[in-house]
């Protein structure tokens, strides 16, 4: 049974890792909760923590943390946090951890049920294994939330991006938008894949990041627009 609701909520990708799916992540969390609805952000699993005063820190748990204005238990945003910086299928393996799809809709639930409006964010790419028979396409299908497609403006992501558009469609999921990220040094010909891209991906383009001399969720949000996607709240929205 998915998680779909009526409240705004959407599920972040990205075309792999490292091209700034949480920098967007928490601009989309930060656009949000600045309606006013009381917005809740989840890394459902994250790979790469590491003991800091007594506890486990991953960054892109605490920068989602930090756009975040519901404020609730980690063990409900983060409900699979792993230690190993690797491929979550092979982290889990090394920390003797199982992900449950259960516990995980379970989570989500409590999440939803205790926050206006969710931003989910996912690990890696969009088909990233988590066990033998589950990967995060599947997870993004038992949430069955719109998809947001973070692109990382470098050599090979028009494939890339055009590829995880297909992967979203086969799964019966929207996507509902995409973000061109510039992660790196700014690439060549940067405006003609982006042309390229917003000609071809079947969803608007919500906007572009530069690469930001200090990046933050309030200054990626100011170069985006999420007004277009589905359930956006109206301005000043106290509550749904």
């Amino acid at each position: 049974m998915s998680a779909n609701t009526h409240q705004p909520a959407w599920f972040v990708t990205g075309t792999d890792t490292e091209i700034g799916k949480t920098l967007v992540a928490s601009a989309l969390t930060h656009a949000c909760a600045a309606t006013g609805l009381r917005t809740a952000a989840m890394k459902p699993i994250a790979a790469g923590a590491e003991w800091r005063s007594g506890e486990l820190h991953n960054d892109d748990v605490a920068q989602l943390a930090a756009a975040d204005s519901a404020g609730l238990p980690r063990a409900w945003t983060t409900p699979y946090l792993l230690r190993e910086a690797a491929a979550p299928h092979i982290a889990a393996a090394l920390e003797g951890v199982s992900f449950d799809p259960a516990h995980l809709l379970a989570c989500y639930r409590q999440v939803a049920a205790a926050a206006d409006a969710v931003v989910v964010e996912g690990v890696g790419g969009f088909r990233v294994p988590l066990t033998d028979g589950f990967d995060t396409a599947d997870l993004a299908q038992l949430l069955a939330l719109p998809v947001v497609l973070v692109v990382g403006m470098r050599l090979g992501c028009i494939n890339h991006a055009l590829l995880t558009a297909e992967a979203i469609a086969a799964r019966g999921l929207v996507l509902a938008g995409w973000v061109a990220n510039t992660p790196a040094a700014a690439m060549p010909h940067l405006d003609a894949n982006i042309e390229a891209l917003a000609a071809r991906l079947p969803a608007p383009l919500l906007g572009r990041v530069p690469r930001l001399a200090q990046p933050s969720a309030a200054a990626a949000a100011a170069c985006l627009d999420f007004t277009c996607l589905p359930g956006w709240p109206r301005t000043g929205a106290a509550s749904l």
